[in-house]
């Protein structure tokens, strides 16, 4: 493939990406009636205080995809390929909607690594199915266990990362990699208006204009963090 064949391919429309995205968004819409079963659990943990993640364990939510929307995809796609990344972290991989439009950017960008983690060895287990099947599973790691210790070895410099995962992680997984973020990096932290309290620390730290970045909330679907890493 020629350099400019590379510049005006897009995988998001080969059509083995195509149908494994088409297929895993029609399975994610039935996420509420999923979230169903929780209901009891959650009520009972609201009333005695307890955290989101305190209520909530990636056990008990082994079965919800709680993807991005295809606009975010999109936009996801659309933001690595503008910053031409080819080295990439997502904390969250879940069931691998997001991966796959990441993985497509890398490939499209002339090859590279997006690395994932999940916690729950079952979703990590179809994430990989979903990638080998969408062709794009050379151009992904995706690693078990916690991140704070997955993601600590992890290469400079990267290009781009991606936060939807545990809301309360948010902050320390950006300490922990923003010594290898480039300048000109990008950081997306999801579901910002979905968790406004509990990810009030996390956009105070990257809007305050002392940490090495700047900062804005964009309101796409559940809301999207867009930081810039200057410093």
């Amino acid at each position: 493939m020629t350099e400019i064949e590379r510049n005006q391919r897009c995988s998001l429309r080969d059509p083995r990406v195509r149908a494994v995205l088409d297929r895993l968004h029609r399975e994610a819409r039935w996420d509420p009636l999923r979230f169903l079963h929780l209901v009891p659990r959650a009520t009972l943990g609201l009333l005695r205080r307890k955290t989101f993640a305190e209520i909530i364990s990636p056990a008990a939510m082994r079965s919800c995809y709680i993807p991005v929307s295809r606009d975010q995809g999109r936009f996801l796609y659309l933001t690595a390929r503008a910053v031409e990344a080819k080295r990439v972290v997502e904390f969250g991989t879940s069931f691998g909607i997001s991966t796959i439009y990441l993985a497509a950017t890398v490939r499209d960008n002339g090859g590279g690594i997006v690395i994932g983690t999940e916690l729950e060895p079952s979703k990590r287990e179809r994430a990989v199915a979903h990638l080998e099947e969408a062709g794009l599973g050379e151009v992904v790691e995706v690693r078990l266990g916690d991140a704070l210790e997955t993601l600590k070895e992890v290469p400079a410099p990267l290009d781009l990362l991606f936060l939807d995962g545990w809301k309360d992680l948010y902050l320390p997984l950006l300490e922990l990699l923003a010594p290898r973020l480039r300048p000109g990096a990008v950081v997306l932290g999801d579901d910002i208006l979905t968790f406004r309290k509990s990810l009030r620390p996390y956009v105070d730290y990257v809007q305050s204009g002392e940490k090495g970045f700047e900062s804005t909330t964009l309101r796409i679907s559940d809301g999207i963090e867009y930081s810039l890493r200057v410093g």
